[in-house]
């Protein structure tokens, strides 16, 4: 019988895009189905294997280089869904990270991670989709890799992958969405506004997760969560927040009054 943590860590290591997507698929189904395994405690060993397992394109560059996406032209507006689609695909991949390389927490905190796993899937197929519906695919255009490479700085501390990931570079995508889907509007993109309302829906359901496990491990410990997040932020190098920021879907993701208070301080 399939194992839950380890079967995720072959598929985050697995370079097909459509591969990955319905393994996770059936992985999340047949969880559901108590058809798979958790084992709590096991340490994987990952010796020799290169993750994530990606594809060869899209190429990855520097933020500064991925062109900007015009919204007048049909190469732009594929462009700006195509860095969507990335993000989804590396979303998907993060979270199926912090499900094989963080053993002993509670059983719930891998169902939670693969629930993430699953949606992002999904967001990566919606964009995926539409984006053959308009002639292209993706690896079509550059894109660059600063979600994983926070990833990659948090592989030590379940703490700091927790207050990073989900709760820093994730929450910046409830930011972000709503001005996205503004851009389409005004052009009339119904399908591209449908996606990124799923979208925004679901990530402040991910974001949650984030702030969940995060407060958890800061209760565990006794420590305080507003400081603790300012030191792992400096430790680990993360970006500055800047604004503007979406209150409302922030507050939803489970962020306190007072953390609120001091975005962007």
């Amino acid at each position: 019988m399939l194992e839950l943590r380890a079967a995720s860590l072959a598929i985050l290591a697995s370079a097909d895009v459509q591969n990955k997507v319905s393994k996770l698929l059936r992985l999340f189904n047949e969880y559901q189905e108590q058809a798979i395994t958790l084992d709590l405690t096991r340490k994987l060993d990952v010796q020799g294997i290169s993750l994530p397992g990606r594809p060869l394109k899209p190429e990855l560059v520097l933020p500064k280089l991925v062109p900007k996406r015009r919204m007048d032209t049909p190469e732009g507006r594929a462009g700006l869904l195509h860095s969507l689609a990335h993000i989804e695909f590396n979303a998907m991949n993060l979270a199926l990270d912090a499900i094989w390389r963080f053993p002993d927490m509670p059983k719930e905190y891998y169902e939670d991670w693969l629930k993430v796993a699953k949606e992002e899937a999904y967001h990566f197929s919606l964009i995926d989709e539409h984006l053959h519906a308009l002639g292209f695919s993706y690896g079509d255009f550059p894109a660059h890799n600063s979600l994983w490479e926070m990833v990659e700085r948090t592989t030590d501390s379940v703490i700091a992958r927790m207050a990073l990931v989900p709760r820093t570079m994730e929450a910046r995508g409830l930011d972000a969405v709503p001005a996205i889907c503004d851009r389409f509007k005004q052009i009339k993109e119904s399908r591209a506004v449908e996606i990124l309302e799923i979208i925004l829906n679901d990530e402040i359901g991910h974001v949650l997760i984030g702030n969940r496990w995060f407060n958890f491990l800061c209760d565990k410990d006794r420590l305080s969560p507003i400081a603790t997040y300012r030191e792992l932020a400096i430790q680990y190098r993360a970006p500055i927040l800047k604004a503007p920021f979406n209150m409302e879907a922030r507050q939803q993701a489970g962020f306190t009054s007072e953390e609120l208070s001091l975005l962007g301080s």
